[in-house]
């Protein structure tokens, strides 16, 4: 990795260096609600430049701060879900309670953020979603999913989250009404991929 700046401090790898700047991220975002390169480049002693090579835009420093910060939150849901055996199920109320709890986290309203829709998609959100699914009590592949429809799921339950940020409807649906339209038009299409996933799959 180039070595230069860091006030004097050089991190012994690239993946210290990206810990650092997310760490200083995360104290400007507790500080003031925001993060940007030119503050987190000044806080360490570092070019803009630095910080771009491993964040090359501002939502990915944002996303980057943001999804570090959700460890405790991934467990909390894990645990949620845990009396759920069913994969439809899981991914219903794991959509319903991460929209309920999006008020109560700063930085998981932040991996959300209606102005950053495009960001929903990027590598860092859809590991995040990676994540929550990989931390369930589910065999997947026993139940029909491949890595690719793993991947696929991901995305859907991202998607499914950042629509109904960006408009909630009217009246907004919360509580059992949300879960129940989950249930009528998500729950279907994840019990319908992991029938037909395991039909290849014993083929």
């Amino acid at each position: 990795m180039r070595r230069h700046g860091w006030s004097g401090d050089m991190p012994a790898s690239d993946d210290e260096a990206i810990e650092r700047i997310v760490a200083a991220a995360k104290r400007n975002i507790d500080g003031h609600g925001h993060a940007t390169i030119a503050e987190v480049a000044r806080d360490l002693g570092i070019t803009r430049r630095t910080v771009y090579r491993y964040f090359p835009t501002q939502d990915d420093l944002v996303m980057g701060a943001a999804i570090s910060a959700t460890a405790g939150f991934i467990d909390r849901l894990t645990e949620h879900v845990r009396e759920l055996n069913a994969p439809d199920q899981i991914i219903v109320e794991t959509i319903a309670y991460t929209y309920e709890q999006l008020p109560r986290h700063k930085y998981l309203a932040l991996v959300f953020h209606p102005d950053r829709a495009a960001a929903v998609t990027a590598p860092r959100s859809l590991a995040f979603g990676r994540a929550l699914i990989e931390k369930f009590h589910i065999d997947w592949a026993a139940v029909g999913y491949t890595e690719d429809l793993l991947d696929e799921l991901s995305e859907l339950m991202l998607r499914t989250l950042q629509s109904f940020l960006v408009d909630p409807g009217t009246p907004a649906r919360n509580g059992r009404q949300l879960r129940d339209y989950l249930l009528r038009w998500i729950a279907p299409a994840v019990r319908e991929i992991g029938i037909d996933g395991a039909t290849q799959l014993n083929r």
